[in-house]
């Protein structure tokens, strides 16, 4: 079978409706991983979904506890054709964010399939079930279509916690270190930057959340009996935020921001455009740092959102200074941002504008990264894409978003190339999320004709050495 006959076959998959059935199948499964507990579906959908569909593929499977006790168990997956070949690591994640059920517009559920036009609505679907199920079907097509020998050795590895923030899977690679040895990582999640175009991004943006609490006294006391005289802890907290961020979303605190947009990333961002798509939001004019273009601001730069702010009830608002008022704040952040250094940075800060009552509270953190530009992978990969898809494809330095890739490049030590088959608007961690059975097709062309390449005998980048010893 040729490259051609590869794609034909798995549009023609795709089009007969196989896809659809494989995804209803696994969307059904209710994988909730961030409602604080651990399902027994996190172990089921591996065990009764996913290894019987990989031992078809003729990979040895494991299902192995997480060694977080609050994070689901992980499924590693080997196919090893010659030990002395190259190997891939491809990751996805089976588990979801909550159902969100009464959310939902009637006639659809977070729990089934359900096909209108272009739409595919689905807890899962975009994020990130629907995705992995491209990947694994276009790497079946791509093993049929090479006579089953694809010419490298691939690794999967599924988790079920990355919704809860991944809990254990830094410590999980460690220990399997060996087992997850590759020369190349690929894989799929996050949107495209736009419905229009295939995406190749190298990295994502860190994050860091970490909460602020101001706390007066034990209880609430009458606003009128006792206002003027007492501090309030939300005006305390109002101006704390204040000094940190100004009211265009532009961080004021230097240590909190990256050295500048390097000029290779700035050339890389002159054509990709934010907020094109029909159902993306509007633009906000002026907001964030200004002198930079929006897809600067978005990949290439920080930015320091209020997540939540609380003080008093909201819903029911009654006439007393409240006891105390607490911000849960997230740090998005590039490569070059001090990131291990924020609590300090932001108790200096505090204190320096006379908020040293300000508590700060620590949470979830995952590094930024980013493939160098100039890797040889970025251009044979976008090449390949192109050759699929008969249009080029949109190269993101990094994810605006987040995503456990510090694990994949810092840790394992792998060049990381990420192709994603969502887009902006998919919904995903919301009511009604989707995927755009367009933008899977393509995806299925995309992937199967990565994989038919790079089994070629020529023009692989392979890091020095990958092959040596290959017969």
């Amino acid at each position: 079978m040729s490259r051609e006959q590869l794609i034909r076959s798995v549009q023609q998959h795709f089009d007969g409706g196989a896809f659809a059935t494989d995804l209803a199948r696994r969307v059904a499964w209710r994988t909730e991983s961030d409602t604080g507990t651990v399902p027994p579906e996190l172990h089921t959908y591996l065990t009764e979904e996913m290894v019987p569909s990989l031992h078809a593929l003729d990979f040895d499977c494991q299902v192995i506890d997480n060694p977080d006790p609050k994070g689901g168990p992980l499924l590693l997956a080997r196919r090893v054709e010659d030990p002395a070949l190259p190997t891939v690591l491809t990751y996805g994640h089976g588990d979801v964010v909550n159902g969100q059920e009464s959310g939902w517009r009637e006639g659809l559920s977070p729990w089934a399939l359900t096909q209108e036009g272009d739409r595919w609505y689905g807890r899962g679907t975009a994020d990130n079930k629907g995705q992995h199920t491209v990947v694994l079907t276009a790497l079946a097509h791509a093993l049929q279509a090479r006579g089953g020998q694809l010419g490298y050795n691939i690794t999967v590895l599924l988790e079920m916690g990355e919704e809860a923030g991944s809990p254990g899977l830094a410590r999980f690679c460690a220990d399997h270190r060996e087992a997850l040895h590759a020369d190349l990582f690929v894989a799929s999640d996050g949107p495209r930057i736009n419905v229009e175009r295939p995406t190749l991004f190298l990295g994502s943006r860190g994050a860091l959340n970490f909460s602020l609490t101001v706390r007066s006294r034990d209880k609430a006391y009458h606003s009128g009996n006792w206002g003027g005289v007492l501090a309030n802890p939300a005006t305390v907290l109002s101006h704390a935020l204040a000094s940190m961020v100004d009211a265009h979303g532009r961080i004021l605190v230097p240590g909190l921001l990256p050295a500048g947009v390097p000029d290779k990333l700035r050339a890389a961002l002159k054509d990709v455009a934010i907020g094109t798509g029909a159902d993306d939001p509007t633009l906000t004019p002026g907001w964030g740092e200004p002198g930079l273009t929006p897809a600067e601001q978005l990949v290439g730069w920080n930015t320091l959102e209020v997540l939540a702010l609380g003080s008093g009830n909201a819903q029911r608002p009654i006439n007393a200074i409240p006891s105390q008022a607490v911000a849960h704040c997230q740090l998005r952040f590039v490569v070059g941002t001090d990131w291990k250094n924020v609590q300090a940075t932001l108790r200096q800060h505090l204190d320096a504008h006379g908020f040293e009552q300000v508590e700060i509270a620590m949470g979830m953190v995952c590094g930024a990264t980013r493939l160098d530009l100039d890797n040889p992978w970025v251009d044979w990969t976008l090449a390949s894409m192109e050759r699929s898809a008969g249009q080029s494809a949109t190269l993101l330095p990094n994810l605006a978003g987040s995503l456990p890739n510090d694990i994949f490049a810092d840790q394992l030590g792998l060049p990381t190339l990420w192709i994603p088959h969502s887009y902006p608007a998919c919904a995903q961690h919301a009511p009604n999320e989707h995927l755009l059975g367009s933008v899977a097709r393509e995806g299925l062309a995309v992937m199967a004709g990565l994989f038919w390449d790079l089994g070629e005998t020529a023009g692989v980048p392979w890091k020095e050495g990958a092959l040596a010893n290959a017969a």
